[in-house]
């Protein structure tokens, strides 16, 4: 029953560190179009509270789920190919959220580096990432 409470608030978890992912870029977007003040501003309050309020108590909670998932059979879990594919993606994940964190202090101090065409592309990435993960999940091809 644990491993199934585990495996449910992991899921949870997961989904609503993805729905950050998909849409503080879609802010970043809409912040390096905006032209006055008062918008950057409300821009920059919005990415703020997205990624500190909601995107790292997932990120934190979707990893102790997970290692707590692995902990109750990690023979199993580390023999196969599928999850160290997993993990890998996972770390990959990891440090686009981080880039995320990275771009949000950039437009805090007022610079804004990329425009909105880059950050319509930036904003696919965690696309790839999701169709990765659970095709590696749910078929496990190898």
């Amino acid at each position: 029953m644990l491993y199934l409470w585990l495996k449910a608030l992991h899921i949870i978890a997961v989904v609503c560190w993805f729905a950050g992912l998909f849409y503080l870029p879609r802010l970043f977007v809409y912040h390096a179009m905006s032209e006055d003040q008062i918008s950057r501003e409300r821009f920059c309050i919005m990415e703020r509270k997205l990624y500190r309020g909601i995107m790292n108590p997932s990120l934190i909670a979707t990893l102790l789920l997970g290692i707590g998932l692995i902990a109750l059979n990690p023979g199993y879990y580390f023999s196969q190919g599928w999850m160290h594919a997993k993990l890998t993606a996972v770390l990959l994940l990891i440090g686009y959220h981080h880039v995320c964190g990275r771009q949000l202090k950039r437009f805090a101090n007022g610079e804004t580096p990329h425009g909105h065409v880059f950050f319509r592309w930036f904003n696919e990435i965690p696309v790839v990432f999701l169709l990765a993960i659970v095709i590696l999940v749910v078929v496990r091809p190898f």
